[in-house]
């Protein structure tokens, strides 16, 4: 239930989630670039307003300065026209007070005037229709001084602050005809001015009035709220009273461009006009745009949502399939097809999943039939056997279950195992070829199947020429029984191509529970018969513990044989070899010795064997070379340095990597090539002659010395050995040590030297024991000498001080004895 719920489940969550992430990445897309789009808007808005808002009020200064300009005109059209009446100079002449106060406060309230002045030539006052005329005399020298000085076409004007009210203030002259006196006008600028800039410009305009104190202004005249235009009085307006300032002012929550001006900088700057323009009421309109963009915005939301939830559906749904259908593929499901149906890449990926299925699930059936099939005879294999074991095993175990009322027959409890390995099979291979070979193993393959199989039998290969039979419901006796009926079967020869063969088969039966309890024992003890059988000549034998009594004893040798490497149990010996003719030291052979710590010695031929057997030669091989090399240094240092001989093994001579192990090992010791000579038997260059040889030409290569040991004891072709090499033949003991008493040992002696240096060889004669031994071989003109007369083998750091004692006595002795006729 819970693997139907994560099948069914993990898909949907898988496209959930990406069905989210689509939905959220479009939308977040679109909600980003409307919100760049809105602040980038926004901003722009904003300076664009300012900036326009800066050139309006730039415009409405000049308008203002435009309108005191009109204001001043009128005034002085004003007090023109009061100068030029005949009345008022005629009260001028006669110096009636009275009259001209009257004319004064009259003729100024008619043109709106607030301030009536008359002034006598020299400037002073003289009438004046307001008792504050005395506080404006300052504002009006300066402007008597630019009147009398005519600097403009227009009105001279200023403006002055008297009671907290900002006046502008115009002069024009009283003539009868000459200048009597000067007639000074002023008017009140308060809300009147201010409205009119408004209604021309549609700017907010203020006067602020600073009559007494630097630092505090007062409110004027504005065309803003009362609470509005009182915030302006608290403004820091700066220190330059000359310059108009522009500024950005927030008020009340709302946001104001502002540009101010000092209307009287000769008067201290009392009166500033400020002009402003609400920023918020220029972007209004833009804010109603960016309203309709926001709903904009929220209607492609909602398009953007639904479709981009339809298109996430349009992916995730054949994307969930596919998830599916890699689910069933990582469980091993191959056999369900890839259903997904798209015309876009989806569906590319869909049928590139099916290919993968089909391919895989084609490779996979090709690995199962590899890993349980033999391709070459079409039997099960190794593994196929032991597996159809296995279950044969547990099914004779099972208790009986009842049937119809009846108990299940049909079972002996026992289960038997055949395995046959073909004698001189390899001898096929070597002198017909692999070819022939393979087409006999059919043929093998083909006869067991007719001779032994039952219902319910299995025949398989297990390797090479070795085959095996599984025999349910089937004790010892009857297992016999097939095996000699298997073993009759091949005394009749094959036949392939015209060519008769001959082979016999070696057959060995186990059965449990007799003889093994699991398969793979009985595999085990199957094979142990069978090498009885075979050593035997028997044809089939069934498992007999007597035959596997080494069995312990070589597993705890191979232990032991590993514990005495890595425990440094093993010994180097040197046996000399010396010329004959010169009794000079030539070289030396390097044998291993074992000084168990409980067992003391243990001989060579115990260890030896074995380990060629196990395979366990190869690293006991690799610990030689490298202390014998290791002992070529310590001698060469000494000034004692020959070459010391190493027998190879047939595992060692089959190692195709074994010239780049010598060369690694020469280049990590910095020897030479000459400082090792390498034996080989007989026997191991005939087990792969082919193999041997070109193994044999690299080791040559390099400039390693080379010698095949043991020689007159193998089976070795002449037409081998003149393709070898080598360098030397050594001449097994067993014909050295007879050859004084057995005249067919002289003549293989005398005949293998004559051999050896016919084809430009070197001899060495192992086994030289006696005085006579010496004398004999030195009359066969043999080259060297190895044996108890030289030397036994001894440690390595005894080598130098025995060459020296030979040298001085023994080499002498041996020199002086006359030679031996054979």
């Amino acid at each position: 239930m819970m693997a139907a719920w994560l099948d069914r489940s993990l898909p949907e969550w898988f496209s959930r989630r990406l069905r989210r992430r689509i939905v959220a990445t479009f939308l977040g897309l679109l909600l980003a670039v409307q919100a760049l789009s809105f602040l980038a808007t926004r901003e722009s808005v904003a300076r664009n307003a300012r900036s326009q808002i800066a050139q309006e009020l730039q415009l409405g200064e000049r308008v203002f300065r435009r309108l005191l300009g009109q204001n001043a005109q009128k005034l002085s059209d004003g007090a023109t026209l009061l100068a030029a009446d005949y009345g008022f100079r005629s009260a001028v002449a006669t110096k009636d007070a009275e009259t001209i106060g009257s004319v004064l406060l009259n003729h100024g309230e008619r043109i709106g005037a607030s301030i009536a002045l008359l002034l006598d030539t020299d400037f002073t006052l003289r009438a004046a229709a307001q008792q504050e005329a005395t506080a404006l005399m300052p504002a009006v020298h300066r402007l008597a001084e630019r009147s009398a000085s005519g600097m403009s076409q227009r009105p001279a004007s200023e403006i002055v602050t008297l009671g907290g009210h900002a006046y502008q203030l115009v002069m024009v002259p009283l003539r009868a005809p000459l200048v009597i006196g000067w007639v000074v006008m002023g008017f009140d600028m308060g809300p009147a001015l201010v409205r009119d800039l408004r209604e021309i410009t549609a700017l907010h305009a203020s006067l602020l009035v600073r009559p007494d104190d630097p630092g505090a202004w007062r409110l004027g005249a504005s065309t803003l709220a009362q609470d509005l235009a009182v915030a302006l009085t608290t403004v820091d307006w700066g220190p330059d009273a000359a310059a108009a300032q522009q500024a950005s002012l927030m008020i009340e929550g709302e946001d104001f461009s502002a540009r101010s001006f000092v209307l009287n900088p000769d008067d201290g700057g009392s009166v500033r006009a400020v002009l402003m323009r609400s920023v918020d009421e220029a972007v209004a309109p833009y804010r109603q745009l960016q309203l309709v963009m926001a709903l904009i915005t929220v209607l492609g939301v909602g398009v953007f949502a639904a479709s981009s939830v339809f298109t996430a559906r349009h992916i995730t749904t054949p994307v969930r399939a596919l998830v599916r259908a890699a689910e069933r593929l990582g469980q091993g499901d191959y056999h369900s097809p890839v259903q997904v149906s798209s015309p876009d890449e989806i569906g590319e990926l869909a049928q590139a999943f099916e290919r993968m299925r089909v391919n895989v699930d084609a490779q996979q059936r090709e690995i199962t039939r590899l890993a349980y099939w033999d391709s070459l005879t079409g039997l099960p294999n190794r593994a196929q056997f032991r597996v159809s074991a296995s279950q044969a095993l547990a099914e004779v175990r099972r208790p009986p279950m009842p049937m119809n009322g009846e108990r299940r027959v049909g079972s002996t409890g026992h289960v038997s195992v055949l395995m046959l390995d073909m004698d001189r099979f390899k001898h096929v291979n070597d002198v017909m070829g692999y070819e022939i070979g393979d087409r006999v193993l059919q043929q093998v393959a083909q006869r067991l199947g007719r001779v032994c199989v039952r219902q319910g039998d299995l025949v398989a290969r297990l390797s090479g020429d070795e085959f095996a039979v599984l025999l349910p419901a089937t004790d010892t006796h009857d297992a016999l029984r097939v095996a000699e009926r298997v073993a009759a079967a091949f005394e009749a020869p094959l036949v392939l191509e015209d060519q008769t063969i001959d082979l016999r088969a070696s057959i060995g039966v186990a059965t449990s529970p007799d003889h093994a309890q699991d398969a793979d024992t009985l595999l085990s003890r199957a094979e142990v018969a069978m090498y009885a059988a075979k050593r035997r000549g028997a044809g089939a034998l069934a498992y007999d513990p007597a035959f596997d009594s080494g069995s312990a004893r070589t597993i705890s040798l191979l232990s032991a044989l590993r514990r005495a490497i890595d425990g440094g149990e093993l010994r180097l010996v040197l046996q000399p070899k010396v010329a004959l003719r010169t009794a000079r030291v030539e070289g030396a052979e390097a044998l291993v010795r074992w000084q168990h710590p409980q067992r003391g010695l243990v001989p060579p031929m115990e260890f030896i064997p074995f380990a060629e057997q196990t395979g366990f030669i190869r690293t006991l091989t690799a610990w030689i070379l490298d202390e014998c090399l290791r002992t070529w240094r310590a001698l060469h240092a000494q000034g004692r340095a020959v070459p010391l001989s190493v027998n190879l093994s047939t595992r060692d001579l089959m190692d195709v990597e074994l010239p780049h192990k010598f060369a690694a090992l020469l280049q990590r010791h910095g020897a030479p090539a000459e400082a090792l000579c390498l034996e080989i038997t007989e026997s191991a260059i005939m087990d792969d002659p082919t193999r041997a040889q070109q193994t044999l030409e690299r080791l040559h290569e390099m400039g390693l010395r080379l010698a095949i040991d043991d020689f007159g004891t193998g089976y070795s072709s002449l037409a081998y050995l003149k393709r070898l090499p080598v360098h030397e033949l050594k001449i097994d003991k067993s014909f050295v040590m007879q050859m004084e008493r057995d005249s067919d040992d002289a003549k293989i002696v005398r005949s293998t030297i004559d051999l050896a240096h016919n084809l430009g060889l070197s001899v060495v004669a192992e086994g030289v024991e006696t005085a006579s031994h010496w004398r004999a071989l030195r009359s066969l003109d043999c080259d060297l000498a190895q044996g108890y007369l030289v030397a036994r083998p001894l440690p390595a750091a005894e080598l130098p001080a025995w060459i020296e004692r030979w040298t001085e006595h023994d080499a002498r002795v041996l020199l002086e004895s006359p030679t031996t006729v054979l």
